[in-house]
């Protein structure tokens, strides 16, 4: 792998890079043509083309494009602002594709997943993660964050200024787009039949973590990182209501 590649901090990020890369390196041969849609900043589609896939980010974004493009330096990967129904109407296709912390974002997530299907090989994956609805950080967190957000108060300006006290500034490694903000909220059984819905079969399951990013387990997580990778192996072990996020491995279904 290509040393001082952009990388995750987080261990629950590195867990779900890791799970990317071990499917896409153990199903599909070196060469291979993968799709890294919302590629934000980048850094999954370096790392896959580190290991010898040919790789496409696309992002919405300009700012995290010129991120991405800045940090580049693999021949192998390319980055492009641009939609996935623009390269669908390209003729385009792809043997992987990626949909890894999007989905959550969009008011319509079924009609980016008609649009995969139609770029996605006959015989290609998709992996497509997204926060758990119902976990922790969604719960604790993102929901009373956003209420905060729409009422716009006395109150919401209190919490914004406490958590820029302890570092919490809203921007990840994934992505520094401007809006971040949750749209859908999945359980695993709407996540299930959102992908069945339009002609997908979840073939391989994956969680994040537990409660290293909730609020104030996450002030100690963040600076003693043994506790973070206690928090994601622990949730392997839990019930899928527990962890924080969802990985999957989808095949196309036929007829």
């Amino acid at each position: 792998m290509i040393k001082n590649l952009p990388s995750y901090t987080r261990i629950a990020d590195q867990k779900r890079l890791k799970f990317i890369l071990e499917n896409i390196s153990s199903r599909l041969p070196k060469g291979s043509k993968i799709l890294d849609i919302g590629c934000g900043n980048g850094v999954i589609s370096m790392h896959l083309g580190s290991i010898g896939f040919h790789v496409l980010g696309i992002d919405v974004s300009e700012k995290t494009i010129q991120t991405a493009l800045r940090q580049n330096t693999q021949s192998n990967v390319s980055f492009q602002q641009k939609s996935a129904e623009e390269l669908s109407k390209e003729g385009q296709s792809f043997d992987a594709i990626i949909c890894s912390e999007v989905l959550e974002h969009l008011e319509r997530p079924g009609e980016l997943l008609e649009k995969i299907y139609a770029i996605l090989n006959t015989n290609g994956i998709l992996i497509a993660t997204v926060p758990n609805g119902k976990g922790p950080r969604e719960q604790f967190v993102t929901k009373p964050m956003l209420y905060l957000e729409r009422k716009n108060n006395v109150l919401t300006k209190m919490v914004k200024k406490t958590k820029n006290i302890f570092g919490y500034s809203g921007k990840t490694t994934q992505s520094n787009a401007d809006n971040l903000d949750h749209i859908q909220f999945f359980s695993y059984t709407h996540l299930h039949n959102l992908l069945s819905t339009h002609h997908f079969k979840i073939i391989q399951f994956g969680k994040a973590n537990f409660i290293d990013d909730v609020f104030p387990f996450s002030f100690f997580a963040n600076r003693i990182i043994m506790l973070q990778r206690l928090d994601c192996w622990v949730v392997d072990y839990l019930p899928r209501w527990a962890t924080g996020g969802f990985f999957t491995v989808s095949t196309k279904q036929h007829g």
